[in-house]
């Protein structure tokens, strides 16, 4: 997860000490943590990833792409996350519907 840590802050063009600053911590801090000399807490790991709309499960695991694609993605994952799978496969139909309601509309719009 370190060196993930510091390919976001290279990806958002920011130095250790302005990178530091949005947690709030010291540059030397950072430093530290970057450098695997102290550990990433969970509380960092929120920060980062809500600041910076940097895909939480990308940051821990290395799976998926680096940014949330939408601002609303780790909101819907966590609800979609919470439902039971009869309802999540409800929720994926309701999904898909609108997906398609979605391109007819925007079909017909082109058509003008």
């Amino acid at each position: 997860m370190i060196h993930r840590l510091k390919e976001v802050r290279k990806e958002l063009g920011l130095n250790q000490t302005d990178f530091a600053k949005y947690l709030g911590i010291t540059q030397t801090a950072y430093s530290m943590i970057e450098n695997g000399n102290r550990p990433l807490s969970d509380k960092y790991v929120k920060v980062i990833c809500s600041a910076f709309h940097v895909n939480e499960k990308w940051f821990v695991t290395g799976e998926g792409g680096m940014f949330l694609d939408s601002p609303y993605e780790k909101e819907f994952m966590e609800i979609f996350n919470c439902l039971v799978p009869e309802t999540q496969r409800f929720l994926l139909l309701m999904a898909r519907e609108l997906l398609k309601t979605q391109r007819k509309l925007l079909d017909a719009d082109d058509g003008r």
